[in-house]
């Protein structure tokens, strides 16, 4: 991949993560919980994909994701612990969203975690912006 190409790349899933943030305004609105849930650890899921690659970090699963943003984010500061928290809590209830049976998140589970989320995302884009 070139330059400009890894650009573009970074771009297109800054501008997915933002995308995606969006809609979870209009899940909530019309109270659409699980689906919320996993917009919300999408959302998060794409920023993270643009720094490890604007770090040269690549892989092919959300394991291996998490894995690389805890030990070359995490670990080393550049990103306060708390978002690796959130990180987490987004992904264990978008498995459990998208997968267990008889469960339904409510307003008050997903609900605080919409704004921490655009916070979340908005920290990697200055990390990537160098700013």
């Amino acid at each position: 991949m070139t330059n400009e190409e890894k650009k573009a790349y970074i771009a297109y899933r800054i501008g997915k993560a933002e995308e995606t943030w969006k809609e979870t305004n209009l899940l909530a609105e019309n109270k659409l919980w699980n689906t919320c849930a996993n917009r919300l650890y999408y959302a998060a899921f794409y920023a993270v994909i643009a720094l490890l690659l604007q770090e040269g970090y690549e892989t092919q699963t959300h394991k291996g994701v998490k894995i690389l943003f805890s030990q070359h984010f995490i670990k080393t500061n550049r990103i306060d612990s708390t978002y690796s928290d959130l990180y987490n809590e987004l992904f264990d209830k978008r498995q459990a969203g998208d997968y267990a049976d008889l469960l339904d998140w409510t307003e008050d589970d997903i609900l605080p975690l919409i704004a921490p989320t655009k916070d979340f995302i908005d920290t990697i884009k200055t990390l990537i912006h160098g700013k």
